[in-house]
């Protein structure tokens, strides 16, 4: 069911990148916020408070597909608004809760549902499962992930440049992951190792969500499956002291108010992708790697950070997948049956190749 008028709710630096991408690739976009952006965009804008379902109604009557860019609490009523209205639904959430209520909404719906469209969970997803697609049996699928600033300042090395609350909840909810062919749950900010990335020393620990749905998708197929979170070393240790020593994480909202007061975003950030796979393909043992440090790159005349324009780009070249007819246009959509090589090959997920070819 190929379409063309999309809403895209929330106007952050995200939100309004995604909108411009999406109207750069033939799309008719709609971008809608409690505030307009003052400054020009290429798409039509307007205002409108989007925590009222009254508003969201109206404003998915008139569109074929929604792209939510809005915290992740108002994910539920705008999915169950977009799929009372009959339209595609997609967003970037890593909150897991959500995502299990987008599925059972998808099992009656007449449109696609697809959340986790992001970086992680989302394009990691499609990485790791395509380098595993080759093996006879995969022993693991190693997933990990840092956005972080380049020239890193104090003693957490961060700034940050994702939403605050979205960071919070990684580092204290469980975790899934795939161990020795059982699925578990583990504690968030713990399985220390040390990565390098183009030599540059980091320290991976388990953070939530960034598997999204693959251990529904992987179980007795993949022996062992998880996902980090990459930082500078020593973070993980402090934001452990930061929230269970001094028990800020009983107060979330005041912990993320806390560090991004500490830790602003900043312009120049780089994002890290470690993805590895292991496993046996002809009768040996093989692994398989992708590695990649995105930076910052121009967009239509401006300068976008690594992590606006790899989040963006990730659910734009889902969309355009959808439309284009290559994926399902009905049901529940797994971002790892998502082939990488289509994925790399539409008009926005070629910034992925572009922009950090393989070393």
């Amino acid at each position: 069911m190929s379409f063309d008028r999309i809403a895209v709710l929330g106007l952050g630096k995200i939100g309004r990148l995604a909108a411009t991408l999406l109207h750069e690739g033939g799309f008719d976009v709609l971008g809608v916020d409690l505030q307009a952006p003052t400054e020009s965009q290429p798409f039509e804008c307007r205002s409108g408070d989007i925590s009222d379902p009254a508003v969201i109604g109206e404003l998915l009557s008139s569109v074929e597909a929604v792209l939510s860019c809005l915290p992740y609490h108002l994910n539920i009523g705008l999915a169950r608004a977009a799929h009372v209205a009959g339209i595609h639904y997609f967003d970037l959430t890593e909150d897991v809760p959500t995502t299990n209520f987008i599925i059972e909404l998808s099992k009656t719906a007449r449109g696609l549902m697809a959340p986790q469209c992001g970086l992680a969970p989302g394009f990691v997803g499609i990485v790791g499962s395509s380098l595993a697609d080759g093996f006879d049996k995969c022993r693991s699928i190693r997933m990990r992930v840092g956005a972080l600033p380049q020239h890193p300042t104090g003693l957490l090395g961060y700034a940050f440049n994702w939403s605050p609350e979205g960071v919070v909840n990684e580092y204290l909810n469980d975790c899934e992951v795939i161990e020795g062919g059982v699925r578990k749950l583990v504690s968030p900010m713990e399985w220390h190792e040390t990565i390098y990335v183009e030599g540059v020393k980091l320290e991976a620990f388990t953070t939530s969500g960034g598997l999204g749905t693959m251990c529904d998708t992987l179980l007795g197929k993949v022996e062992n499956l998880d996902y980090k979170t990459m930082r500078y070393p020593g973070h993980m240790d402090l934001m452990n002291f930061f929230f269970h020593e001094l028990l800020m994480r009983d107060r979330r909202n005041l912990a993320g108010e806390i560090l991004t007061n500490a830790k602003p975003p900043v312009e120049d950030d780089v994002v890290y992708v470690h993805v590895a796979a292991e496993g046996m393909e002809n009768g040996n043992l093989r692994r398989k790697e992708f590695v990649r440090a995105y930076y910052p790159i121009e967009i239509a005349g401006a300068r976008r950070t690594a992590i606006a324009w790899t989040t963006s780009a990730s659910v734009v070249a889902v969309i355009e997948m959808v439309r284009d007819d290559l994926l399902p246009s009905t049901g529940f959509l797994h971002q790892e049956y998502i082939p990488l090589e289509m994925f790399l090959k539409t008009p926005t997920g070629g910034l992925f190749e572009t922009s950090a070819p393989a070393r």
